[in-house]
């Protein structure tokens, strides 16, 4: 009998012990005074949205989470995930933007505005690697990484593809434009920093890869330049010849063959 009423009591105790612990992790998770606790989507939507045109953003984020977390289905939800996206973007944070735009695509790829994902995803990268063109002056240009701006070309020829004509369809072309013969420079930029240091060979894989991956870039003319003295520096006469061949045919007027500077100099021996 005293047993049974000792397990009795023990039991009790064990309960109440366990009870007290729930009570007090709930107490941790709780939030009294979050004054958006009884908002509903819409409410904390416009609040989100109204702190984003305010330049708060990184408050619109948590709300626009605070939303998806207590609404996670329905239009303000995936509204939200697509304005998370931009607010990163604005925000200074490209890689969450990037994040928050594939995260979209996936989530939603039937979505009336799934193209604007695409636009942002592609705008994040092409803003984010702009700077590399910018000034190659006194750099080690064979250890820039133009990444980004390729990721950005890739995102931009897909939106234009799968939605061509979308509102965004015809930025995103002008953009790649711009990208393809900002990429053939860069590898221009490097076959000329490989020909500097006696690289031939290297020099001459960049320019051929600038010709072959960006057809009709401007970067063109140069690249096949720097072929023909790639080709003379190593002694292989025929390819020499063969892309003097191709430059005079296509660029027959080339400043790179004449002496049009002002010591009467051959450009390419600026760089040389």
């Amino acid at each position: 009998m005293t047993k049974s009423i000792f397990e009795s009591v023990a039991g009790k105790a064990a309960r109440n012990v366990l009870l007290i612990a729930v009570l007090a992790l709930g107490g941790c998770n709780s939030t009294p005074d979050d004054e958006t606790a009884n908002w509903d989507a819409q409410k904390l939507y416009s609040e989100a949205k109204t702190l984003m045109n305010e330049g708060g953003y990184d408050e619109a984020i948590k709300m626009f989470e605070k939303l998806e977390s207590r609404y996670p289905y329905g239009r303000y939800a995936q509204q939200a995930q697509l304005d998370t996206a931009y607010a990163y973007y604005k925000s200074s944070e490209p890689d969450l933007a990037i994040l928050a735009t594939e995260r979209f695509i996936k989530l939603h790829p039937n979505h009336r505005d799934v193209d604007y994902a695409y636009y942002l995803k592609g705008l994040v990268n092409f803003n984010e690697d702009l700077g590399i063109f910018g000034d190659m002056t006194g750099k080690d240009l064979s250890q820039r990484d133009p990444r980004a701006s390729r990721e950005a070309f890739d995102t931009f020829r897909e939106l234009a593809e799968r939605f061509p004509e979308s509102k965004y369809a015809e930025d995103s072309r002008l953009r790649m434009q711009y990208l393809v013969n900002s990429l053939a420079s860069y590898e221009v930029h490097v076959a000329r920093y490989y020909y500097r240091r006696s690289a031939y060979i290297a020099a001459i894989n960049r320019a051929q890869a600038a010709i072959a991956n960006y057809p009709n870039a401007p970067a063109h003319e140069e690249a096949l330049f720097l072929l023909v003295k790639s080709y003379d520096k190593l002694g292989l006469a025929d390819l020499r010849d063969d892309a003097d061949r191709v430059m005079k045919q296509n660029f027959s007027d080339s400043r790179y063959l004449s002496g049009d500077n002002k010591d009467g100099r051959p450009w390419w021996q600026l760089w040389e």
